[in-house]
């Protein structure tokens, strides 16, 4: 019984590290779960609009005869996801991003500098952040250690003290607004929230994206909704089945809506 039991262990290793030899993408468990929210996310969208469009015979027929509202309800559909993918791919803004960039502007500049023979000069002083690899860029050493505090603490007002702007987590100096992601492990620009829908942090570089991704939602939810609705007053005494599958998805889109609008509201 062991020798089975291993041997399907083995076939079964096997099998994994050639699946993830094939997509690489999904060796990382933090991949696969993000990549596992983003299919659980479509599907949830084909199954509310797939089980409208299975049942309500009357919107078949309007859609023969006025394709033009079908074609537009579809085209939301899709824009939704489509914005949904470039927001949850886009980066909200991470300060050891801007850390990275601010250094290798300095280095260029002082290399442009040293190159015309004219001193280099900053207003905030001149930055030098060096990235340890062998911190996984955590630690941030430099020619001149205070040039990042000085640029950060030029946007705090006076009298702000050090210790209030410093990550405990990153040891890095914050800017204002900025603030540690705990499920991302790194610290976010102007952080708002982070979105377990999104799988990742809405920020400063994202916000704008997210926003139009919860308008066009909240439209899809809504316009959604009103089909619901309609095909429940034309088909009240049909199979009793078909009515109770689509008012408890219809209570589920309600609770969504109001959710969405109040996001939408606040976000405004």
């Amino acid at each position: 019984m062991t020798t089975v039991m291993g041997i399907c262990r083995s076939f079964r290793d096997r099998a994994f590290a050639r699946f993830f030899h094939c997509f690489p993408c999904l060796s990382d468990p933090a991949r696969r779960s993000s990549w596992g929210l983003k299919v659980t996310f479509v599907m949830l969208h084909l199954i509310f609009v797939g089980i409208l469009f299975v049942f309500d015979g009357d919107l078949i027929e309007k859609t023969k005869k006025e394709p033009w509202y079908t074609a537009l309800y579809l085209l939301l559909l899709l824009a939704t996801l489509v914005q949904y993918f470039i927001t949850s791919s886009s980066s909200p803004g991470y300060v050891v991003d801007v850390m990275r960039a601010v250094n290798e502007t300095n280095v260029i500049y002082q290399k442009s500098s040293m190159a015309s023979k004219q001193p280099a000069s900053s207003q905030n002083g001149s930055l030098n952040v060096v990235i340890e690899g062998s911190q996984s860029g955590r630690n941030f050493q430099g020619s001149n250690p205070s040039s990042w505090t000085k640029l950060v603490m030029d946007m705090y007002p006076p009298g702000t003290s050090i210790r209030s702007c410093t990550c405990s987590y990153c040891n890095v100096e914050q800017p204002p607004r900025a603030k540690h992601c705990h499920d991302c492990d790194k610290c976010v620009l102007q952080f708002d929230h982070h979105c377990v829908w999104l799988g990742s942090c809405v920020g400063q570089y994202n916000h704008c994206k997210f926003w139009w991704y919860i308008c066009e939602e909240t439209a899809l939810c809504l316009w959604t909704g009103i089909l619901y609705i309609m095909y429940l007053k034309a088909n009240i005494s049909r199979p009793w089945w078909k009515d109770a599958i689509m008012i408890l998805l219809l209570i589920a889109l309600s609770i969504s809506i109001i959710f969405l609008l109040l996001l939408l509201l606040f976000h405004m």
